[in-house]
């Protein structure tokens, strides 16, 4: 799913991870989430079910916004749970990504053709948490037999309020980077970095003018949204300080874009990148290294680039750190049968135990029961890359509508990489609209 500018859609999506991943039908994006309260909207909500007749099987209505390359990989999930049991069946809706917020909140603001269950983006839980939208799943799971052990303590405790548990994680996905193997043999290199002098020094290395070869694209644009995060963790900033107060324009994020502006007047990057020029650029086997999702995977595949996948390099100067975004379901508020509240537990628990085939579209599932079998341990392309980052993965801040809040980082990020601006004059005047944005009531 796409987020170049994390528009606001609908209620209280926020929309760093656009995540999104692999949600859309375009070749680089993720999912994009939305930071609104809910309002008034035409967009039309599927029809309330029928009540289940004696003798028939509950209908477990379930929504996600994976209008891309991954929805076959759910569909599959599904259809084999409906196979697996005789009592219940999960009708599967897979709503447009670019209009799935704003569905849902109609849904929720009609009372109509509400979702029993729906996937949603880990970072825009807090929102719809606070307006009281989702109900705490820790009932439905013991009752089932979904253990929170069984996922990574970060998605559990920042889904987590009051001790009630909102939300169960189906992968998370962060950073990667991807690098043509052909590229690299050819430049003599052996291995993908893992700092930021190797990444620079391979960079150089892999940069070959005669042939229109750049050894890293450095996006503008989209993608950036995960990249400037990953740094300035990884340099010991943050968006926000101690007492909540933006953050991002501190030392440590003005490094992280000084360092990326940096590789342009090295030349081994583009001076400047259209909107999925970064991509593009990999695709055609012409940047060596490039940064994306785990999303990114089915695309090249199909491009038949010979690439591999490893954690994203240390480019900052403190700690290894990584941005992630992370697909979650939850129950809304109006789900109350008893019945559909059982099937839905159900299936929550099925998936975290039969999510395999969520792996085969390239995420590293959350579920440590599978993460931990053979099926996925074999999966050596991209999955098992993608899981060793689950250690140091970092969430977008956890706070009412992020999306709106941090909407400006991205155009004045964009002047900054371009050379039209000085990093620290952009960073303080992207800081300066989102304190705006934040005092907004």
């Amino acid at each position: 799913m796409k987020m170049n500018n994390f528009k606001v859609i609908g209620l209280t999506c926020i929309s760093f991870t656009m995540v999104l991943s692999g949600c859309s039908a375009t070749k680089t994006a993720e999912p994009a989430a939305a930071t609104t309260a809910p309002a008034a909207s035409t967009a039309a909500a599927t029809k309330a079910p029928e009540p289940a007749k004696s003798g028939e099987k509950i209908t477990i209505n379930f929504w996600n916004p994976f209008s891309g390359n991954d929805g076959p990989f759910m569909k599959k999930i599904v259809d084999n749970y409906n196979k697996s049991q005789d009592k219940y069946n999960v009708k599967m809706t897979i709503q447009p990504n670019g209009d799935y917020y704003k569905l849902l909140d109609t849904a929720i603001a009609t009372k109509k053709g509400v979702p029993d269950v729906a996937i949603m983006h880990l970072d825009q839980t807090p929102t719809y948490i606070a307006k009281d939208l989702l109900q705490p799943l820790d009932e439905v799971a013991k009752s089932a037999g979904v253990d929170k052990g069984n996922f990574p303590a970060a998605t559990v405790d920042y889904s987590t309020k009051d001790g009630k548990w909102y939300s169960i994680p189906l992968d998370i996905h962060p950073l990667v980077m991807y690098y043509n193997k052909d590229l690299f043999a050819a430049a003599g290199i052996t291995a993908p970095p893992t700092n930021r002098q190797e990444f620079v020094d391979a960079a150089k290395k892999l940069t070959d003018p005669s042939k229109g070869i750049w050894g890293a694209a450095m996006p503008t644009f989209w993608i950036q949204n995960f990249l400037f995060p990953t740094v300035l963790f990884q340099n010991g900033g943050s968006f926000l300080d101690e007492k909540g107060n933006i953050a991002y324009n501190s030392p440590a994020g003005v490094e992280a874009v000084t360092f990326m502006r940096s590789l342009t007047t090295m030349k081994v990057s583009p001076p400047t990148v259209a909107a999925d020029g970064d991509f593009n650029l990999f695709q055609q086997g012409k940047s060596a290294m490039h940064f994306n999702g785990p999303w990114a995977k089915d695309a090249f595949d199909k491009a038949k680039v010979n690439y591999g996948v490893a954690e994203v390099p240390q480019l900052g100067t403190v700690k290894k750190a990584v941005f992630a975004g992370s697909h979650n379901f939850v129950i809304p508020k109006s789900t109350t049968d008893a019945a559909v509240l059982a099937g839905v537990g159900d299936f929550l628990k099925y998936v975290s135990n039969n999510s395999i085939d969520w792996a085969e579209s390239g995420q590293a599932v959350a579920s440590k029961v599978v993460r931990d079998s053979a099926a996925f341990k074999a999966m050596t392309q991209q999955q098992t890359e993608v899981a060793k980052e689950f250690d140091y993965v970092q969430f977008a801040p956890k706070v009412l509508n992020w999306g709106p809040i941090s909407d400006s980082i991205w155009s004045e990020l964009a002047n900054a990489l371009q050379g039209k601006k000085d990093p620290k004059a952009a960073l303080d005047d992207a800081a300066a609209k989102s304190t705006i944005a934040m005092n907004k009531k």
